[in-house]
């Protein structure tokens, strides 16, 4: 089973990806084969370059081919982007000082970068 996740409540990427989804897939139990994650509001700062957790998702995400997207529009408002609100949603905005393989998009971006290997399910925390 394939799956995406879009973390868009408080503490998501803090509490349930760093201490749940993390661990199981850096320790080969998680079961479903993750595809993409899509990370909203305040979730995104796990992924500012050197954080350990974002470090952590950036190796485990290239050994596993798995998609990190960060909402263009909260990454411009954090100043985790470059470009502006006018250029949002349309692919136009670059993701900045944040680990590897992270890009900034919003869901046409993302289901674009999962086309060739969509997920059967997308769970949001």
């Amino acid at each position: 089973m394939k799956v995406a996740y879009i973390f868009a409540t408080n503490m998501a990427s803090t509490f349930k990806l760093a201490t749940m989804i993390l661990p199981q897939l850096e320790g080969g139990y998680h079961h479903a084969e993750v595809v993409g994650m899509m990370f909203f509001d305040d979730n995104i700062f796990c992924l500012r370059a050197g954080d350990p957790i974002g470090e952590r998702l950036s190796k485990i995400a290239s050994e596993k081919n798995i998609v990190l997207m960060v909402c263009d529009q909260c990454a411009v408002r954090r100043g985790l982007a470059e470009g502006d609100f006018k250029q949002c949603g349309k692919g136009q905005v670059k993701a900045k000082g944040l680990v590897d393989g992270v890009q900034a998009g919003c869901f046409p971006q993302f289901f674009a970068a999962l086309e060739g290997n969509p997920p059967d399910y997308v769970v949001t925390l």
